[in-house]
């Protein structure tokens, strides 16, 4: 299965169970093909939230915190009690990482300005949920910007961490749910490849499928 499927899977569990006014939003990359093969045949609009992690210096694959595109900054202290940061280098990463969001939010968009969710219902897609962390920033930038109501629709996830947000959402769609110490989103995907900012462009005009 690619992504495109599991938009498809999502698709077909959430057939009358949305309002019409909802909006799908999609976390980028990879969060993009399956939010656009799900409103499809829902009929609803898309955008994106962009969330990035801040990663360290020394791993560009692992973070201690995130930004979104609303400016919410969030940082895991748990982590950075285990690892030597200067407070230099985590608002250096802050900074870095904010940046970075706000360049990808208007290249995805092609300069369009975003939808406005304020009072409209969402729905919000990744391709999948591992830790959670991502998923959870953006969560919480929805409340910020006055979203009626936040579902989550992902094709695959770790149970604890759906677990774990399942209490800041009204409602969780998951169609394949997933248990025990490993868990990659990967390995639930047939073919697996990242999502190019240039692919995830074409996605969001309607130019691919």
């Amino acid at each position: 299965m690619e992504r495109y499927d599991a938009g498809q899977v999502l698709a077909r569990m959430l057939t009358g169970r949305t309002p019409p006014d909802s909006v799908v939003l999609a976390i980028p990359a990879g969060g993009v093909p399956v939010a656009c093969a799900m409103a499809e045949p829902l009929g609803l609009d898309v955008d994106v939230v962009v969330v990035s992690k801040i990663t360290f210096p020394w791993n560009p694959e692992a973070g201690y915190g995130a930004v979104a595109q609303n400016g919410l900054v969030r940082l895991n202290e748990r982590i950075l009690a285990r690892v030597r940061l200067t407070e230099e280098e985590i608002q250096e990463g802050i900074r870095t990482t904010t940046a970075k969001v706000n360049r990808r939010a208007n290249t995805l968009r092609g300069g369009k300005p975003a939808i406005d969710i304020a009072d409209r219902p969402v729905i919000l897609v990744d391709d999948g949920i591992a830790s959670g962390t991502t998923m959870s920033v953006a969560i919480e930038a929805l409340g910020q910007m006055k979203a009626a109501s936040i579902t989550i629709a992902t094709p695959t996830g770790h149970l604890e961490s759906i677990r774990r947000i399942c209490n800041t959402v009204d409602a969780i769609f998951c169609a394949n749910v997933r248990s025990g110490s490993m868990f990659a989103v990967a390995s639930a995907y047939e073919n697996w490849s990242d999502e190019s900012e240039a692919e995830v462009i074409e996605w969001l005009a309607g130019k691919r499928v």
